[in-house]
C-alpha cells in the first residue's frame, strides 16, 4: 500500500510495472548521481531568478525563453532526478522520466528512450500497443505523436489563446523525421548513428521549438508565471 500511494502522489513517472515490482534489484545511487542531480537544479534556478532577470526587458521572448529553460532545468532534469533517486535509495526502481537526451543519436532514441520517459510510457501503453497489431507499428507510432500535439496544444496553446495547431505541427515533424530516419534513405545516409544522426536529432528536436513554445505561449503564460514568482 505504501509503495503504491508513493507512486500515486510522488512520482512523476508512469512506469507503475517497475515502480511497484520489489522484487527488482535496484543498486543504490552514487554520489555522482546526486552531485549531478543538484547541479541541473540549480543551474535552473540561476537561469530563472538571474540570468533572465539581465535580459533587457525590450526583449520579452529571449527572457521567456531564459526563464523556460530554468524551469525546464528545475522540474524535469533536477528536481524530477532527485526524487527518482530519493526512491532508488529505498530500493525502488524509478527510472528519471529525463534520461540524458542530450546523448541521443537519433530522433527514435530521443522520443522512445530518454525525453520524458513518463508521458513516452502513456503514449507506448493507450496508443501504440493497441494499436500497432492492427495498423503496424510504424503508424501507430505516427498517432502516438499526433496525440502527443493536440494535448500539448490543449495545455499550451489554449491557455496562451494563440498559437493554435503550432504544437501538434511540431510534433506531426517529430513524427515524419521518425519515419524518413528508419527508411531505407535514412538508413543509407546513418541518420540513426554517430554524429550525423547526433546531428539529425539535433536539427529536428531544437530547430522548431518556437512551434512548440511559441510566442503566445511565453507572453502570456510564461512571462506572467515569472512575475508571479519573482523572477520577472
Amino acid at each position: 500500500m505504501g509503495r503504491s500511494l508513493g507512486y500515486l502522489i510522488a512520482w512523476p513517472g508512469m512506469d507503475a510495472d517497475s515502480f511497484l515490482d520489489d522484487s527488482r534489484h535496484v543498486t543504490a545511487p552514487a554520489p555522482s548521481d546526486w552531485l549531478w542531480a543538484f547541479s541541473k537544479t540549480i543551474t535552473g534556478v540561476v537561469l530563472l531568478w538571474l540570468v533572465a532577470r539581465r535580459v533587457p526587458v525590450t526583449e520579452p521572448l529571449l527572457r521567456g525563453w531564459v526563464g523556460l529553460l530554468g524551469m525546464v532545468l528545475i522540474a524535469h532534469f533536477g528536481m524530477f532526478h532527485v526524487v527518482a533517486l530519493l526512491w532508488r535509495r529505498r530500493r525502488v526502481d524509478a527510472v528519471p522520466v529525463m534520461a540524458a537526451p542530450i546523448r541521443s543519436t537519433s530522433l527514435s532514441e530521443f522520443w522512445g528512450q530518454r525525453w520524458n520517459l513518463g508521458f513516452r510510457q502513456l503514449g507506448h501503453d493507450l496508443i501504440f500497443q493497441p494499436l500497432h497489431g492492427r495498423i503496424g507499428p510504424g503508424r501507430a507510432g505516427f498517432l502516438v505523436f499526433v496525440a502527443s500535439g493536440l494535448i500539448h496544444d490543449f495545455v499550451i496553446s489554449y491557455p496562451a489563446r494563440g498559437g493554435y495547431g503550432l504544437p501538434t505541427a511540431y510534433f506531426v515533424l517529430q513524427g515524419m523525421g521518425v519515419s524518413f530516419e528508419r527508411s531505407r534513405v535514412g538508413k543509407r545516409l546513418g541518420l540513426r548513428r554517430g554524429v550525423r544522426g547526433w546531428l539529425y536529432t539535433a536539427l529536428f528536436t531544437a530547430g522548431p521549438a518556437f512551434w512548440l513554445f511559441h510566442p503566445p505561449f511565453v507572453r502570456n503564460v510564461v512571462l506572467p508565471f515569472m512575475r508571479a514568482i519573482g523572477a520577472g
